[in-house]
């Protein structure tokens, strides 16, 4: 019969605790706090329903029309690319990495426009999402390519939201806007127009 009365106590605290998203001592909660419907236990419920759902949701990716403000960016050869250096200009971002084929057909008409845009009031920014810098490093060598490329990190996910497809490209204006978005690869012709850009 102990037993038996023991487990009737314990169903019904499972069922008044079973949404709480942590290990709750329901013996140290005063009995006031405990009753069924009760104001404290209505809004702690919605405090942490908000906060958990705030916690699992990915930032929203900008999209064209959008402002931003772009943070610095350490790249991989160890020098650090300041924000100031990312304002009053036109600034080129693509996400790229290692082991994407498309990456691999776009990023030499990349490394041709970073040439030919040199001195211009334009500034190519690359974002690796390898695992590991070394992956980037030693992909960016093999290849001599010189553009910018730093690996993607909080502050930038932060800025620009989830990515959609690699490769994923945005061309910010001067005023911080995005004026365009491209996921996906992009033919050669494409990427060199994007020096049209410059300054906007």
């Amino acid at each position: 019969m102990k037993s038996l009365n023991y487990l009737i106590r314990r169903v019904g605290v499972g069922a008044q605790w079973r949404s709480a998203p942590f290990p709750v001592d329901v013996a140290a909660t005063p009995a006031r706090h405990r009753r069924a419907g009760s104001p404290w236990r209505r809004v702690l419920s919605v405090v942490l329903s908000a906060g958990l759902a705030l916690a699992a949701a990915p930032a929203l990716a900008v999209d064209v029309g959008d402002t931003v403000t772009l943070p610095s960016l350490t790249l991989l050869d160890g020098k650090t690319l300041p924000a100031s250096a990312l304002k009053d200009r036109t600034v080129i971002v693509e996400y790229w990495a290692s082991w994407c084929p498309f990456c691999a057909q776009q990023n030499p008409h990349l490394q041709k426009l970073y040439e030919a845009t040199r001195g211009k009031p334009i500034q190519i920014v690359t974002l690796s999402i390898d695992k590991k810098p070394q992956e980037a490093l030693d992909y960016m060598k093999a290849h001599g390519y010189t553009f910018p490329a730093g690996m993607e990190n909080d502050a930038w996910q932060a800025t620009l939201g989830k990515r959609r497809g690699l490769p994923e490209l945005y061309v910010i204006g001067r005023n911080g806007k995005v004026l365009r978005k491209e996921v996906g690869e992009m033919f050669g012709e494409d990427v060199a127009a994007l020096a049209d850009y410059a300054g906007k």
